[in-house]
């Protein structure tokens, strides 16, 4: 991100050297969280290796029969000998794997969050269905003379995959088969939240309103940023992080199940990038108020639910001042009052029209403009005569 950039977003969230060079803490408040799977997974692969490396170095051994060639005791070394050179070569191997396992991990991490479970457990049962398949055509193939051996993994690896993919395709028909229907708010993507919109405030109104559906994921560098700025010297900011942080918890407690904080980290130079690679990564959608990361999200191609351009559509479409034709109906509640209709059905109430019902219509001045969850009133008066 350049200079500019970080400029204008420190103007707009008070978060000003938060976004670079933050080193990777722990998401506050909690616990330390536990050691991710990935790296154990690597580990256990690790260790898995070294052990097939010793075993398959003492069956060498026992092939080469180092008691014949050598006799007793060297063949007891010569064992010892294989059997410590087969670990060390499959330690290399899984060190080797480990590096490359993570990635794939977090690949297979990034896909398991852009499907729902139904698709999960439908793509599940049609590898199980695909094994048994391609069982039955491995019998087959296992016959073919010279080429039958070679082509049996191949083909059973195939017929997996195809139903396997064709269930998780059809997973909702699938359901629907069997009398389940699938969520419907599984097709919306899951939202990543800025800290500049948990910071603003008002995405708490939005969710209690129901119009921010789907999964709310708050990734846990966003946290890790509001933590940093909650513990400036600068007392403006630490008030702005400290605010933050209260507002992830009353979003959690507004969201309930469907409010996650994402544990990891995610490659990229500053909150903004590792916002825009987690948002790719997961086909996901970002919502902030920051203009500068509005821009270069929608440029990469990553869409955006900007709070300020949501207050901007809601805005009141007059203005206190402004000049309306309208015509008097009926009489209003309060005392001379008389009410009528602009054309898209808002009620506007005028003051000292109560003997205007029924006539044509006359241009009366806005005093001012409510929104309630009824629908939307205004209020105005009659224009005071010329001088």
């Amino acid at each position: 991100m350049t200079t500019s950039t970080d400029s204008e977003r420190t103007t707009a969230t008070g978060t000003d050297g938060a976004r670079r060079g933050m080193p990777s803490g722990l998401p506050y408040p909690g616990p330390p969280p536990p050691r991710e799977p990935r790296g154990i997974v690597a580990l256990v692969a690790q260790w898995v290796l070294m052990l097939l490396g010793a075993l398959g170095a003492y069956q060498i051994g026992r092939t080469i029969n180092f008691g014949r060639e050598l006799g007793d005791p060297w063949q007891y070394l010569a064992y010892a000998g294989a059997i410590a050179a087969g670990a060390v070569v499959g330690w290399i191997a899984g060190g080797l794997v480990a590096r490359w396992l993570p990635s794939r991990m977090r690949a297979i991490d990034r896909a398991a969050d852009t499907r729902s479970a139904g698709e999960l457990i439908v793509g599940a049962l049609g590898l199980v269905v695909g094994l048994v398949a391609a069982a039955l055509a491995g019998v087959a193939v296992a016959r073919l003379p010279v080429v039958g051996p070679y082509l049996l993994l191949p083909v059973v690896l195939l017929v997996a995959y195809v139903f396997t993919r064709i269930a998780a395709r059809k997973h909702a028909d699938i359901l629907r088969l069997v009398g389940i229907r699938s969520r419907s708010a599984s097709s919306v993507p899951p939202r990543l939240i800025d800290s500049s919109a948990i910071i603003d405030g008002r995405i708490i109104d939005v969710m209690r309103a129901r119009f921010l559906p789907g999964q709310i994921v708050i990734p846990a560098f966003v946290v890790e940023e509001l933590h940093r700025v909650a513990d400036s010297a600068d007392p403006e900011k630490r008030q702005r992080g400290r605010r933050g942080l209260d507002l992830v918890e009353e979003m959690k407690s507004v969201g309930e199940q469907r409010v996650q904080v994402r544990p990891g980290d995610v490659p990229g130079d500053g909150v903004d990038a590792k916002l825009v690679n987690l948002a790719r990564d997961m086909h996901a959608c970002i919502v902030t108020t920051d203009y500068a990361l509005n821009k270069v999200a929608r440029i990469q191609g990553v869409d955006v639910l900007n709070v300020n351009e949501l207050a901007i559509a809601l805005k009141p479409s007059v203005l206190p001042g402004e000049r309306l034709e309208v015509r008097i109906i009926r009489e209003g509640r309060e005392y001379d009052q008389g009410v009528g209709y602009l054309d898209d059905g808002t009620m506007v109430v005028v003051e000292g029209a109560r003997s205007m019902v029924g006539r044509d219509p006359m241009d009366v001045e806005v005093t001012s403009a409510i929104q309630n969850p009824s629908g939307k009133m205004i209020f105005a008066r009659l224009p005071a005569p010329p001088k």
